[in-house]
């Protein structure tokens, strides 16, 4: 049975697709490092993707190189050590860290890590209902991208270019770190992991 949590997460977001099963030795493997809850979310309904390919639930072994390789040369980097455990449609990464159980969130398209610096050292003392929360608080509008007019891109890059694969995400050419241009005429869909390396070198 879904708790409320999952349950208002599904109603905002839809039924999971394109879902893989979780093995147990992953499970086990994050047992001491991220929440029960989310554990629990991988057991019973696996990573999936979620409102046609915008939002996902993902593999943080996938995303480990990635995410240390961002977060490389940051205070963040001495603070946790931190786990993708979602991603958007537009290369943003969702982070859990296990010391103190509190997320971080990895905004690539423009080249800014988020967090809440001043809870970042303090042990969440609920990381079951933090991570509930942030699922079940999360809609559609939440992970989209804005263009240049403040109109949501997530339909239009739909439409244009089809759902993203596991592997991929939409972004723009050229990035906006050097002087690209936020609209839809310049939005494409890319590797995933090739992209987010380019990203991060471009950042520096």
């Amino acid at each position: 049975m879904r708790d409320e949590f999952f349950q208002s997460f599904i109603a905002n977001m839809g039924e999971g697709r394109r879902c893989e099963v979780v093995p147990a030795s992953t499970i086990d493997k994050y047992r001491t490092a991220l929440p029960d809850a989310l554990l629990g979310y991988w057991q019973k309904e696996g990573w999936c993707s979620y409102a046609d390919g915008l939002f996902w639930l993902v593999d943080p072994s996938v995303y480990k190189d990635t995410l240390d390789s961002w977060l490389e040369g940051t205070e963040l980097a001495a603070i946790d050590n931190y786990h993708v455990i979602a991603r958007d449609a537009f290369g943003s990464l969702y982070a859990w860290g296990e010391r103190y159980q509190r997320k971080i969130t990895l905004l690539s398209l423009t080249g800014r890590i988020v967090a809440l610096k001043n809870q970042l050292q303090k042990v969440n003392p609920e990381p079951d209902r933090a991570v509930g929360i942030f699922l079940g608080m999360s809609k559609p509008e939440n992970f989209d991208f804005e263009d240049e007019q403040g109109k949501p891109l997530f339909q239009r890059a739909l439409n244009k270019l089809g759902p993203v694969a596991a592997n991929e995400m939409y972004a723009f050419e050229p990035a906006l770190c050097i002087g690209g241009r936020a609209d839809l005429e310049h939005l494409v869909k890319v590797d995933m992991d090739v992209h987010l390396m380019i990203l991060d070198q471009l950042r520096r």
